[in-house]
């Protein structure tokens, strides 16, 4: 039993020290925003998941309560995107402002009131279920955002778009938090890294078939993917925690040769 609270132990804490680093990859984005005084042409939906996905695996892990590394790395990452939302808020322009109330209430006030107010009244085994099932139901989807990159590396036959070093980190975190969920016998922490670390996995495979090709310039790509003048976030949201705050891959794509679009990811556990 010693033996198998430690491996929880280190396991939880490698994911905290992952789930970290991936949620501090949008900083270079908000630097570029400081600088231009303007957060015109970003997003902001993939910050608000990120809070909506973060707040929801501490209620989970408040009701499960021995998750504490659950409880810690979201409470990190609900702050750390509160941080992205006011800076995204107080440098954009009017209509980015509505855009993002209205997904903060949608996402952070609607949605997890729903949630938490139909659940709240149920008997605590049972809410603690349907609450899990949520959280796994949306870590699994937000997993598959990775997918619009790899088509893109595809058609592309580039990795112009795909961070080798983020691919990496967030496929490590979908190991730790994976073998902590598997530790403590919670396949609604555990099942959606699988997920996570197939699609890491194959992102540093397509990374190795295409590094040596050339660079495309988006008129020789697809028309369909050409970008806007802004670097655009197309997000990943995904963490199981921070795994999903983590658990997010997030994607950035770029803009023309005189804008240097940064990558980031969001989900933890």
């Amino acid at each position: 039993m010693a033996l198998h609270l430690s491996w929880v132990f280190i396991f939880g804490i490698l994911g905290n020290v992952v789930s970290f680093m991936v949620s501090l990859a949008p900083l270079p984005t908000f630097y570029l925003i400081y600088k231009k005084k303007t957060s015109e042409g970003f997003q902001s939906l993939p910050y608000v998941v990120s809070l909506f996905s973060a707040m929801l695996w501490i209620y989970y892990a408040l009701l499960k309560k021995d998750a504490m590394f659950l409880i810690t790395i979201n409470t990190f990452c609900v702050f750390i995107q509160i941080f992205y939302i006011v800076t995204y808020f107080y440098y954009g322009p009017k209509k980015e402002k509505v855009v993002t109330v209205k997904l903060m209430l949608l996402f952070n006030v609607f949605g997890f009131g729903v949630i938490f107010l139909s659940t709240f009244f149920l008997t605590p085994s049972i809410r603690l279920l349907i609450l899990g099932y949520i959280c796994m139901a949306f870590a699994l989807a937000v997993f598959v955002a990775p997918l619009a990159i790899v088509r893109k590396v595809i058609k592309t036959k580039s990795v112009e778009y795909m961070p080798f070093t983020l691919s990496v980190f967030l496929t490590l975190g979908a190991v730790m938090w994976f073998f902590y969920g598997l530790l403590l016998k919670d396949m609604n922490i555990a099942v959606p890294n699988i997920l996570g670390f197939i699609f890491g996995i194959l992102q540093m495979i397509l990374y190795a078939v295409y590094r040596s090709h050339p660079k495309k310039t988006m008129e020789e790509s697809d028309p369909k993917l050409q970008l806007s003048d802004h670097p655009v976030v197309v997000v990943d949201v995904a963490k199981l925690g921070s795994n999903v705050c983590s658990d997010v891959h997030v994607v950035e794509t770029q803009g023309d040769k005189g804008n240097n679009g940064r990558d980031e990811a969001y989900n933890k556990v």
